[in-house]
């Protein structure tokens, strides 16, 4: 018999099959009725500045990419002062994506808001943190995001990881029986960000062993998983 080969517990996620994000791929539910209505209601904010908090993988993004090509808003970073974001700012709406991972210059986040409020423009921000965990030390920037409408987007329950998991499987053209999705979901980490994860593996192995995914391929995967967690809680 031959050896088995090493079992890895490397998680390669290297995302290079692009998701479907138009507003039909959409997969709405409960937790993201709020955030949808948001995006949907645009121009008749209740507020200038939107911000989209929830989890990493949580829909933000798709969300964002739904709203500015709706819109045509101009996509923005401010991690370092740049008179070009004001200027566009005040021509039309502004997307600043990730602002608590991206990190942001504080000044002109403060002179931005004023900006979008001055031009009757708008500016949409998604974030994993609400603002108060923002670390904001300049009192006037404190009080413009108090100002904003802040929409939270929850983790997904497991009817919605179903349909993720289905969904993330077809935009790579594959089929999966649903008795492992059921399994899969019965599982794993209640995240869109886990799911990504599984999907991407499950991949992997399949295409690797030119086989189709299997239940014990499933086991194998989510053993993977939480083997890596393990190293994370350890180190």
């Amino acid at each position: 018999m031959m050896p088995k080969p090493p079992f890895t517990r490397q998680l390669p996620l290297e995302f290079n099959h692009d998701p479907a994000t138009s507003r039909d791929a959409l997969i709405v539910s409960d937790r993201l009725n709020a955030a949808v209505a948001i995006v949907d209601r645009w121009p008749d904010w209740p507020s200038p500045v939107v911000i989209l908090a929830g989890p990493t993988g949580s829909g933000k993004s798709h969300l964002a990419a739904i709203w500015a090509s709706r819109v045509g808003a101009t996509a923005v970073s401010l991690v370092k002062p740049d008179p070009m974001v004001l200027e566009l700012a005040a021509q039309g709406p502004v997307l600043i994506e990730d602002i608590d991972r991206q990190g942001f210059d504080q000044t002109t986040l403060f002179h931005l808001i004023n900006t979008v409020r001055e031009h009757g423009t708008a500016a949409l921000i998604t974030t994993r943190l609400w603002p108060a965990g923002w670390s904001v030390t300049l009192p006037d920037l404190a009080s413009r995001l108090k100002a904003a409408t802040v929409v939270e987007i929850a983790e997904p329950d497991e009817e919605l990881l179903a349909q993720v998991l289905v969904k993330l499987f077809a935009d790579r053209q594959v089929a999966v029986d649903d008795r492992i999705i059921t399994w899969l979901v019965a599982r794993m980490e209640r995240s869109l960000a886990a799911a990504h994860a599984i999907v991407t593996r499950l991949d992997q192995l399949s295409l690797a062993r030119g086989s189709k995914i299997t239940r014990a391929m499933a086991a194998e995967v989510m053993a993977e998983m939480d083997g890596s967690q393990d190293d994370i809680e350890l180190s």
